[in-house]
């Protein structure tokens, strides 16, 4: 008779050698896609601010109705169906667009 305590070990089916690989392997991508985002969220936070001037002055008679921000410079929808574009550093008016229906 053999000891209880000396049991043979048995031999996983290969389904389930095959799912414990897929789920470690899996594990590993998710937890590396985790920490990937987590880090561009992180540097992506950390970066500064955009300049922007401290004031932009708008034509006489504009009202601004939408703003959009380039990379250099703003642009300003006025309700007259003008596009104001402005220096993003300066605030200095760069260019007047008149839209047409």
């Amino acid at each position: 008779m053999t000891d209880p305590s000396e049991t043979e070990i048995q031999q996983e089916p290969p389904q389930i050698r095959f799912l414990r690989r897929l789920v470690t392997t899996l594990t590993v991508v998710m937890i590396g896609g985790l920490v990937v985002i987590i880090s561009l969220l992180v540097i992506r936070l950390q970066s500064g601010d955009a300049p922007l001037p401290a004031e932009i002055t708008l034509p006489a008679g504009a009202k601004a109705e939408a703003v959009t921000l380039g990379p250099d410079w703003i642009a300003i929808v006025s309700q007259d169906n003008r596009i104001l574009i402005f220096d993003r550093d300066s605030g200095a008016l760069r260019q007047e667009i008149q839209i047409t229906k």
